[in-house]
C-alpha cells in the first residue's frame, strides 16, 4: 500500500547559499547549495514517491529586533553580525534599540526569551528580506517542485514566518516567544495537523543548526519523533554552530527520529511510487 512521505524543506533561500559569485547571499551557510541541489534531486527522481511537499519561507523586514538595524551600542555604533544581546547587556547600557521608546518592550522580550532556556537574542545580518532576491528560493529547489506541482497537480504549501519584527522565528512551529497580538507568531497548528498525516516526514534544509534544528524540536513535541527523517546531506550548520547542529541530531536520534543520507532517501521514495494505492 503506498505510504504517505511528506517532504518538509525548511528555508531553502538564496540568502542562506553559499551561491558561487556573482551571487551575494547575506547569510550563507557553508555547505547549502550543494544542500540544495540534492534536495533538487530527490524531488526530480523520487518526487513520484511523495504525497506533499511544505517549504517554509524566513520572512523578515530589515527593521528586526535580530538585526543590526534595531540596535546600538552605547557607542551609537550598530552592532556587528553574529552579536549576541542579553537582558543583562541592556540594563546595563551596553546596548539599546534605537527607538528608545522600544525599551520595556524590548526588556520584557528578552526575559521571556531567556527564561525560556532554547536562544540567547543573536544579530544576524539583513537576510530574507521580503521582496529581496535572498528571500527568493533557490532556483533549482524551485524548479524542481514547479515541475512536481505541475505533474501531480498539486500545490507545494508554503509557510512564511518571521514578519513579526518583535519576536525571533527559527521555527516553522511557532516563534521562540509567541506575541499574543499576533496570530502568526503562535503555534500553527494547520502546519502540525498537515504533517500529522504523513507516515514519515523528509526533513531538509538551513540551517542545520537553527531553523532545522528549531522547527524540528517543535515538529517532535506534538508528532511522533519515530515518524521523523532528518536527512542529514540536505541540511549544514551555521558556521561555528556545528556542535549545537550534532547536538541536535544525536538528541532527536534519541527522541526516535531517523539520520539519513538522501541516497538512503531515494530508494524508499521510488520504491513507494511504484506502490499500489
Amino acid at each position: 500500500m503506498k505510504r504517505h512521505y511528506h517532504l518538509l524543506i525548511i528555508d531553502p533561500q538564496n540568502d542562506f547559499c553559499d551561491l558561487p559569485p556573482p551571487a551575494a547571499p547575506a547569510l550563507p551557510v557553508p555547505g547549502a547549495h550543494q544542500d540544495m541541489l540534492r534536495v533538487a534531486s530527490l524531488i526530480e527522481r523520487g518526487g513520484a514517491g511523495l504525497s506533499a511537499i511544505t517549504v517554509t519561507l524566513d520572512s523578515h523586514h530589515r527593521y528586526d529586533v535580530a538585526h543590526p538595524t534595531f540596535w546600538h551600542t552605547a557607542e551609537g555604533a550598530a552592532p556587528g553580525p553574529f552579536t549576541q544581546i542579553s537582558a543583562a547587556d541592556v540594563r546595563a547600557g551596553r546596548f539599546a534599540p534605537r527607538d528608545a521608546a522600544a525599551l520595556p518592550r524590548v526588556l520584557s522580550y528578552l526575559d521571556a526569551l531567556e527564561s525560556a532556556g532554547r536562544y540567547q537574542l543573536m544579530v544576524w545580518p539583513v537576510h530574507c528580506e521580503i521582496g529581496s532576491w535572498g528571500y527568493n528560493v533557490h532556483d533549482a529547489v524551485r524548479a524542481a517542485y514547479n515541475a512536481w506541482e505541475e505533474g501531480r497537480h498539486a500545490v507545494v504549501a508554503k509557510v512564511g514566518k518571521g514578519s513579526n519584527p518583535w519576536t525571533e522565528h527559527y521555527s516553522a512551529v511557532m516563534a521562540e516567544v509567541p506575541d499574543p497580538s499576533d496570530p502568526a507568531s503562535q503555534l500553527n497548528r494547520e502546519l502540525i495537523a498537515s504533517l500529522a498525516q504523513a507516515d514519515t516526514i523528509y526533513i531538509t534544509g538551513e540551517a542545520g543548526s537553527h531553523c532545522v534544528k528549531a522547527t524540528t524540536e517543535h515538529i517532535a513535541d506534538h508528532i511522533d519523533p519515530r515518524k521523523l527523517v532528518l536527512v542529514t546531506d540536505c541540511m549544514s550548520p551555521v558556521t561555528g554552530f556545528e556542535t549545537q547542529y550534532l547536538e541536535f541530531a544525536q538528541a532527536m536520534q534519541r527522541r526516535g527520529a531517523r539520520l539519513a543520507a538522501s541516497a538512503e532517501v531515494l530508494p524508499e521514495l521510488l520504491a513507494n511510487a511504484e506502490s499500489k494505492q
